[in-house]
């Protein structure tokens, strides 16, 4: 099964989002940034601990 990911700028072009989640909404940047939207992604000093996680499988 593959992931076929939505048209570039289908719905969230004109908008840039600041990711401030931790771990247990990382997927949720993710999703905004297929649909379109500039996400900048704030981390904490070290880097972001999912970094080192496994892929998400759905």
């Amino acid at each position: 099964m593959s992931f076929k990911a939505p048209a570039e700028g289908v719905l969230l072009p004109p908008y840039r989002i600041l990711d401030l989640t931790g771990p247990e909404a990382v997927f949720c940047g993710k999703l905004l940034a297929d649909y379109g939207a500039d996400v900048v992604k704030v981390e904490p000093p070290g880097g972001d601990p999912t970094r080192n996680k496994a892929p998400f499988i759905g």
